[in-house]
């Protein structure tokens, strides 16, 4: 009886061996990890693209205007930059009064320039910040249609990772599902809308930098 005992013992130790450690193993989470560069989703989709080409004709005459009046500006900044490195130059590199006068003088016409350009540029900014809100509000949903597909758990930013296979990249799926979401966008704000603030009036939020003709991202 010991010995069918024991010989009983011995064939179920290893089963329960096997059921102990199998437990934690089927209870560990598999993540699947990807990265995606949002942004370039965005800049890539069609209803982006087929907006900046809509706003190239709709704003011609804004982009034309600002293309020309910056065209002046630099030149006139270069004139004007020059003219201050061959004075510094002329003394010796030692900046003399007359000197820090014309550098003050050409700090102001630089701050003048771009707020000349930004107020320029404006309608463009705000229609293709517009245009952006739009396809941005669908992001979300894209990503994680996106996610599913691929059987993901964690998307990185590209510039968050330190190396990855293509294979990873869900990039072009997110950009996929955005032009199933979101076909095509308006490039005309309506009377009063603002960045993030859905239509309500309010003042103009003046655009990082000098707007130009919508470029590709």
């Amino acid at each position: 009886m010991k010995t069918i005992v024991k010989a009983a013992a011995l064939i179920l130790a290893p089963v329960t061996t096997l059921a102990l450690t199998a437990v934690p193993a089927s209870a560990q989470s598999k993540t699947g990890i990807a990265v995606a560069d949002l942004q370039g989703a965005v800049g890539t989709s069609a209803a982006y693209t087929t907006a900046r080409t809509q706003m190239q004709t709709t704003y011609k005459p804004q982009i034309d205007a600002f293309n020309a009046r910056k065209t002046a500006i630099d030149t006139d900044l270069k004139t004007k930059g020059d003219a201050l490195q061959a004075a510094l130059k002329a003394a010796g590199g030692k900046p003399t009064p007359a000197i820090e006068t014309q550098y003050q003088q050409f700090q102001q016409s630089q701050q003048a320039a771009q707020a000349e350009l930004q107020k320029l540029g404006q309608p463009i900014a705000l229609a293709n910040a517009y245009v952006e809100e739009q396809i941005t509000a669908k992001l979300s949903d894209a990503l994680k249609a996106a996610m599913t597909k691929a059987k993901v758990d964690l998307v990185l930013n590209p510039e968050a990772t330190v190396s990855y296979q293509p294979t990873v990249d869900i990039t072009a799926s997110v950009v996929t599902e955005l032009n199933a979401l979101v076909p095509s966008v308006g490039i005309t704000p309506p009377a009063g809308w603002q960045p993030g603030r859905q239509g309500q009036a309010g003042a103009a939020a003046a655009p990082a930098t000098p707007a130009q003709a919508p470029k590709s991202r």
